[in-house]
């Protein structure tokens, strides 16, 4: 490959960014790929070279799932030797959703896999579309002074940031700046130039072949507290059918109920074999079990600390560890760790 020349491969899976008017209805409808530089003509500017693979249908992203993931961390797969790096064009909806999936499902990689979306359709006078299709494509083409892919993990680009995919949520509905990492500071800042935080950005401990992991275990669910919730609701949702793991979206630092039959529900599930992870609900900071009895009770249950990881993270990094096949105890084991910058430990 060469260095001169990047070559960048476009993975539109759907979304607002794709998105045209029909000069006839006036309906917005997704605009043929193929004819890119005809509906942006800034690209010709770059003198990259560009490919693209479109999903056929379209795919809103609320109708976003593993599926989806696996046919995105195919065509990179089957891609990854032929290109310097990757641009997925997304809905935003779920977009913090797909950006954790495939940094668990994408073992060892080493290229710059950057989704991006728009909050205006490409085909609006206004649109965020362009510049943020645009500058994905500057990154996923950006070299260190080694030559190197400058970005060597899945990170989401959206208006003035380059965020971890991994790290981030969708935090408008309504302004460009819609994504954000509470937690872990940007991987760069889109000004008049692109500024890199070179001690944010991920690196894998060795370089070792691409690895992707399909199976995703969706038989996980979210549970999340509020003041009040029946002692009914939680032990029907505990007994949920062929469940094997429990994102626990607690108050403040980690805390729930103090009533002992919330804490003795959440013990016999512990026991029955559901893994429980305890993730605040809070935008900024983590759980910190130890603070207060309440989280301190959990904990004693068997109920591991997700510590500063975010609800979009943790369920889907239990779904890549069931996916895996492990059982209970090894899939609490790795939830302690780090395994790809997605929690702070």
């Amino acid at each position: 490959m060469t260095l001169t020349r990047p070559k960048i491969l476009i993975i539109y899976t759907g979304g607002t960014i794709g998105m045209i008017e029909n000069p006839v209805t006036h309906a917005l409808q997704p605009f043929d790929f193929t004819h890119l530089i005809d509906n942006v003509p800034k690209i010709k500017m770059l003198d990259f070279e560009i490919h693209n693979i479109q999903f056929n249908p379209p795919i809103d992203s609320a109708a976003m799932g593993p599926s989806h993931w696996s046919d995105m961390a195919a065509a990179i797969e089957d891609n990854y030797d032929n290109f310097d790096g990757f641009v997925v064009l997304h809905g935003t909806d779920t977009m913090a959703f797909t950006a954790s999936a495939l940094s668990f499902m994408l073992e060892n990689l080493h290229k710059p896999v950057i989704i991006t979306g728009s909050q205006l359709p490409i085909g609006e006078v206004r649109t965020d579309g362009e510049e943020n299709l645009i500058t994905a494509l500057q990154v996923a083409a950006s070299r260190d002074k080694n030559g190197d892919p400058m970005v060597q993990e899945v990170a989401i680009l959206f208006e003035n940031y380059l965020w971890r995919g991994n790290r981030s949520t969708k935090m408008s509905a309504d302004n460009f700046n819609a994504f954000k990492s509470n937690n872990y500071p940007p991987l760069a800042k889109i000004g008049l130039d692109i500024h890199y935080n070179e001690d944010a950005l991920y690196r894998v401990p060795s370089k070792r072949p691409l690895k992707v992991r399909y199976n995703m275990d969706p038989n996980v669910m979210f549970i999340n507290l509020y003041p009040g919730i029946p002692e009914s609701t939680l032990r029907y949702l505990l007994h949920t059918p062929d469940l094997k793991g429990i994102v626990l979206k607690t108050f403040g630092a980690g805390n729930g109920p103090m009533e002992s039959w919330f804490t003795g529900a959440i013990r016999e599930a512990v026991e029955r074999g559901i893994v429980i992870l305890n993730v605040t609900q809070c935008v900024n900071g983590g759980v910190h079990s130890t603070l207060y009895d309440t989280g301190n009770g959990l904990a004693r249950a068997g109920v591991v600390s997700g510590h500063d990881i975010t609800s979009e993270a943790a369920i889907t990094k239990m779904m890549y560890l069931f996916g895996m096949g492990l059982p209970s105890e090894t899939v609490k084991k790795y939830l302690c760790y780090s395994l790809c910058g997605e929690v702070t430990i």
